[in-house]
Order: structure tokens, then sequence, then C-alpha cells
């Protein structure tokens, strides 16, 4: 139903050490499944904070846990930590929580918008953007990296990376982002620093 790496098994059994919890199982949630905003939690849970209607999944060293509203999103899904220059973390690779990626010429050429014009230069500042989805005119986006939590993102969205898809693709009116700028570890910019 899940994977998880050996890697993530190993750095989740270091934390949980650290935190003085080994042997706690892991638990995985997801809120705003099946939206663009799809977003993952997970938390050290002890046994007896297993419900009866949890999914229990055994990876081994460490049971992962997953309520039943998370479950569907999470089927297929891998549990990976990743480290790069921009940082280190747990990586949940979940594709049933979010909609299908867009398709179509539209979509294609929104896309290569993307990354041949607009993520290189977003990439200075560590940032991304990806496509999340179209409809009718309009392309969603989802910056990522650096342009979260980036005071800047506005006028980079309106300024530059809207201008640019608008000049490319000539049927997407309009570009609407919907990152939630609020949530992340460590955003470029925090506002009210």
């Amino acid at each position: 139903m899940i994977e998880v790496t050996e890697l993530a098994k190993k750095k989740v059994m270091e934390v949980a050490e650290a935190q003085d919890r080994a042997g706690a199982s892991l638990r995985i949630s997801v809120t705003k499944g099946g939206t663009a905003m799809a977003e993952f939690g997970l938390q050290f849970i002890d046994a007896d904070d297993i419900n009866e209607a949890d999914t229990v999944f055994d990876g081994g060293e460490i049971k992962v846990v997953m309520d039943p509203a998370s479950a569907g999103f999470l089927e297929g899904a891998t549990v990976d930590f990743i480290d790069e220059i921009a940082g280190a973390g747990f990586k949940i690779d979940a594709p049933k929580a979010f909609p299908p990626k867009p398709s179509g010429p539209t979509a294609e050429a929104v896309m290569k918008v993307i990354e041949e014009r607009i993520n290189p230069s977003l990439a200075s500042h560590g940032g991304r953007v990806s496509l999340e989805g179209l409809k009718d005119d309009t392309a969603f986006l989802r910056f990522g990296g650096g342009c979260q939590g980036c005071g800047m993102v506005d006028v980079t969205l309106k300024q530059g990376v809207e201008v640019m898809i608008k000049e490319e693709v000539p049927q997407i009116v309009a570009v609407q982002d919907v990152t939630d700028h609020e949530s992340g570890d460590n955003p470029y910019y925090t506002p009210g620093k």
C-alpha cells in the first residue's frame, strides 16, 4: 500500500530515538486531499493512539498508521528522505492525494514556458513554480522553494510569471497562485523580518 525507503526508515528511527520515542508508530495524514493544495503531516504516536478504523502498514522497523480519510490518498505513496542544497526533510510522493496533472496542448505549452524560461530565473533565488491545473483560460500555479512565503511573490507572479505565460500561450488570460505561503519550515522570506 505504501513504500517507505530504507533511508526514510533510518531517519524516522533516528528522529524517534532523539525524541525518546523509540518504538512509536508514525502517523501520516493528508489534509485537503484531492486538491492542488494537499498537505501531508507526520507525527509519532503510541500504540494506544491507534484507532480501530486506522490502516496500519508494517514497514519492518517502523509501523505506519493512516486514518481512514488519508488512507485512500496514500495508496501507492512513497515516503523518502531527501538531503539537498535547499534543505533536508521527508518527502511524500502520493499521486492520489492530488488531482491529475493537466495534460493536452495548452498544458504542455505552459509547462514548456515554466521549465525553459521561468524556473531557470527563479532558481537563482532558490525558487520554482509548477503547473497545478488549468480551467478554461486560467492557469493555476504552485510556488515552491524560496518562493514559498516570499514577500515578493505577488510581484513575481504578476510582473514576471504571468507576463511570460501570456506571451507564449495566448489562450491563457489569467494566472492564479494556489500556494499556501503560510506553511513551510524554511521559506526564503518570512514576513515581519
